[in-house]
């Protein structure tokens, strides 16, 4: 690992456990042992830094994300997302950073963490226009609306269960959100019914 990497990671562990005002460069530079000048070689200023990490941390949570434009039924990928294993008492690597003064009032930070929630967004309008067009989802379903609903479940599990010092809030937020979209299902003559055939019917 080069050091430029090793600077990246330290920085990306510190925001990920503190947050980007708290993460200073003398604790980059002691996690990341690399030497001032070379810190200063690769990052000029602390910012620069801190948007490498990001990205890094970006890059992290994406592969979790892409699942649900993978093969096989919307409604299994969904269900595998909201209930994947996660560190629910160490926050969202990218949303904790919406609560850092720094970074809210730094457009060149911020911007990484729009650019990324706007990605999860699409990728979640997708899976929940594929549940609706197989029949997982009702009809009069809007997955932009619900696809805001599920990352605001998402987000806000961490902040539960940090709150409470228990992943069990997190847990229990995303079992419900699964709860209600088995709800939204529609009704299993409807499902079964081919599109041409309900309108006809109608």
């Amino acid at each position: 690992m080069t050091s430029r990497d090793r600077l990246v990671e330290a920085m990306s562990e510190l925001m990920w456990e503190r947050g980007y005002a708290d993460a200073s460069p003398r604790e980059v530079r002691e996690r990341s042992g690399v030497g001032q000048g070379s810190m200063y070689h690769h990052f000029p200023s602390k910012r620069d830094l801190g948007v490498a990490a990001l990205e890094r941390n970006i890059a992290d949570l994406m592969p979790s994300t892409s699942a649900l434009d993978g093969p096989g039924s919307p409604m299994a990928r969904i269900e595998a997302h909201l209930m994947r294993a996660r560190e629910s008492l160490k926050g969202c690597k990218v949303g904790r950073m919406t609560q850092d003064p720094q970074v809210r009032e730094d457009p060149v930070l911020l911007a990484p963490v729009a650019r990324v929630f706007t990605e999860v967004h699409s990728t979640w309008v997708r899976v929940l226009r594929e549940a609706v067009d197989a029949h997982e989802l009702r009809a009069d379903i809007d997955p932009e609306r619900l696809a805001h609903t599920l990352m605001a479940v998402l987000q806000g599990g961490y902040v539960l269960a940090i709150a409470r010092r228990d992943p069990q809030p997190d847990v229990d937020a995303r079992a419900g959100a699964l709860d209600l979209l088995r709800a939204a299902a529609p009704p299993r003559e409807a499902a079964s019914q081919h599109p041409d055939e309900r309108e006809t019917a109608s």
